[in-house]
């Protein structure tokens, strides 16, 4: 017998006498050390929070989302006694803030304020450097802020059905504006265009003012604008509300129904919520979610919110998990349609 031979039969006569020792051995270790992880997991959820946390808001101060996260850190500081640091990283339409919390530890130490954009985000950014749906879990949904579909008082339409009919009539010369491509406003106008089956064309400004004036002097027939800017104008007449963007009538606009009262299922609004880590223990998960459901369905917090145009609704992390996966399915087919190209 060769040399090679003997050495081959000797190596599986040890691996016969040894292997299951081993494989016993090292089960055993792999099952101490999960052990050990689980239990200092929950460890660490139990005495949960025990120092300061962070908000990462993507945005630059001011506006909704800002507003909501400014508002979670002071009633989690209320709440736990720990103080909360607000921390806004605008940039990247909001890549810059989620990459920075996708990538934190899991310790429910830093969360994230979540919006529409990290929907459209992965159809409107070529290359995410994470996952929105695996390295991101979604906490609770917080609000929403409805658009309303405003036109300039000569065309001659007060409904959606109204509007569908003349842009039917009129294929192809038809304009409406929007804030810019990809933004909220652009994005509910493809919709409807979806929706309805019509043949618009869309006119992208640099944002809401030009868009807005465009549509009072009667460059554009008509838009989906922000609740709040556009009341003075459908107060004093220059402006007409034919409906809003949510799925139920808007409490800063009694009478002004949805779109889906024509169109069933549409919803447009944009929203807001938080976020953490994937990995995050789901008691902490658990606890963040009840206390914002707490403290957003308090009624002062309710009308302070309304009277910015913002409407509560709050939901589970499961229910939230879920939204968050047919916002991106349902933007990935406007943009698609829409033959918006990623950045």
């Amino acid at each position: 017998m060769s040399r090679c031979h003997a050495a081959a039969r000797r190596s599986r006569t040890v691996a016969r006498r040894t292997h299951p020792a081993l494989r016993l051995g090292s089960l055993l270790v792999v099952t101490a050390a999960l052990a050990a992880a689980v239990a200092t997991r929950e460890a660490g959820a139990q005495g949960w929070p025990a120092r300061s946390l962070r908000i990462v808001v993507p945005f630059a101060p001011g506006g909704p989302n800002d507003i909501l996260g400014r508002l979670a850190g002071q009633k989690f500081q209320e709440a736990w006694g720990q103080p909360v640091i607000i921390d806004n990283r605008p940039g990247g339409g909001t890549v810059i803030g989620t990459d920075l919390v996708a990538k934190s530890p899991p310790d429910g130490y830093t969360l994230l304020v979540v919006s529409t954009t990290t929907a459209t985000n992965p159809s409107l950014v070529r290359k995410l450097p994470y996952d929105t749906l695996r390295d991101l879990v979604h906490v609770i949904l917080m609000a929403s802020s409805p658009n309303v579909l405003v036109a300039h008082p000569s065309l001659p339409a007060r409904t959606v059905e109204e509007l569908v009919r003349l842009a039917k009539a009129r294929p192809g010369q038809m304009a409406y504006g929007s804030g810019g491509n990809g933004t909220s406003t652009h994005l509910a106008g493809e919709l409807l265009r979806l929706r309805a089956g019509i043949d618009m064309v869309h006119v992208p400004y640099k944002g809401a003012s030009p868009s807005t004036h465009a549509l009072l002097s009667g460059e554009v027939a008509w838009m989906f604008g922000s609740v709040l800017p556009m009341l003075p104008h459908i107060q004093s007449g220059r402006l007409r509300a034919l409906a809003v963007s949510s799925d139920r009538p808007a409490a800063a606009l009694p009478g002004v129904p949805p779109v889906a009262t024509s169109f069933p299922g549409f919803e447009a609004s944009p929203w807001h919520g938080l976020s953490a880590p994937a990995g995050t223990p789901r008691e902490i998960v658990a606890r963040l979610n009840q206390e914002v459901a707490r403290f957003m369905n308090e009624p002062a917090v309710r009308e302070r919110l309304a009277r910015e145009g913002t409407e509560v609704r709050t939901n589970t992390p499961e229910q939230f998990e879920a939204f968050m996966a047919s916002e991106i399915a349902k933007f990935a087919k406007v943009i698609r349609a829409a033959a918006i190209q990623p950045q």
